[in-house]
């Protein structure tokens, strides 16, 4: 029930990732992307860091300084690549290859280093989930493929694979919210700097902060919360191919909200997605992401009573 439990928590941060697109779309038209994903980041992570300081969690004791600096790295530099490989190669490529390499990066990222092969079914869903991103985001037949907006999009996906894995480990000894707060309050640090490079105006307009409180608290923080709270009972692999439910979230917002008009190759695609998910979301955690030895310790030591 707890890993069920965790797997509405991950669905449920993806959704709020997939509001990102279309609330951007009320941001004054002279929003810079990377200056507005640093303020995303500010609003994030001061927010929770505020929210767990009132609580009194906010403690310095058991942090592994490796881990938090990694993790912050991650998510400071996941921003700027992803927006930069967007504006070079396209909404399209830029998108397919940063969100579809993920899961493939952190399966291979918890097979080197935590010896844990993610099952076939994952596989599968994880290929037929990107199959299904590249019919929704190339439906429209504009595609430019640049080789260096190529490797931006899979920086992107690196970091973000990267920052579940570490997340993960630094969720063994702190609250995921005191998690979240710590790391996207130092990811804000990290990018501070760039917000002296552009022009900040858009900031002081009603729908410039109104989207920026928004993303910031919401599609940030709280997602990045719900997320981390659901990789706490799920392994990285599992919760980054859940994670494919943002592409999905946004196709159908910009259809039924914005009105946007979808074709059936689009149409198709987000039954992929949908598909995939559900069979990520069917399948029970010993058989996800775990290996036998894993499993037999399990079944020999955890009694059902301490389920």
């Amino acid at each position: 029930m707890k890993d069920r439990l965790s797997t509405i928590l991950v669905l449920l941060a993806a959704i709020l990732w997939g509001t990102t697109g279309t609330a951007q779309t009320f941001a004054p038209p002279d929003t810079h992307p990377i200056s507005f994903g640093a303020m995303r980041l500010a609003f994030g992570g001061s927010t929770l860091l505020l929210f767990v300081s009132l609580q009194g969690k906010l403690k310095l004791k058991n942090w592994p300084l490796k881990e938090v600096v990694l993790a912050a790295l991650c998510m400071a530099c996941y921003q700027p690549f992803f927006f930069s490989a967007v504006k070079v190669t396209g909404v399209a490529i830029g998108t397919v290859v940063a969100i579809g390499s993920s899961p493939i990066l952190a399966g291979i990222m918890e097979w080197i280093f935590k010896k844990t092969m993610p099952t076939k079914s994952l596989w599968i869903a994880t290929i037929v989930a990107i199959s299904g991103c590249l019919l929704l985001f190339t439906s429209n037949g504009a595609v430019k493929v640049q080789p260096f907006g190529i490797l931006l999009s899979l920086g992107a996906g690196l970091a973000f694979a990267t920052y579940t894995l570490v997340s993960k480990e630094l969720l063994k000894t702190q609250e995921p919210d005191t998690v979240v707060a710590v790391v996207f309050t130092l990811a804000a640090v990290m990018l501070a700097p760039l917000l002296f490079v552009f022009d900040l105006s858009w900031l002081f307009q009603i729908n410039g902060i109104g989207t920026s409180l928004y993303l910031g608290v919401f599609a940030t923080g709280i997602a990045y919360l719900l997320f981390s709270k659901g990789l706490v009972k799920i392994p990285a692999s599992t919760a980054v191919t859940l994670s494919l439910f943002e592409p999905l979230t946004a196709a159908l917002l910009g259809a039924f909200l914005i009105g946007e008009s979808l074709s059936i190759q689009a149409w198709l695609g987000v039954a992929l997605i949908f598909l995939a998910i559900v069979v990520v979301s069917m399948v029970p955690r010993k058989n996800i992401g775990t290996s036998k030895l894993e499993h037999d310790i399990e079944s020999e030591f955890i009694k059902p009573a301490s389920k």
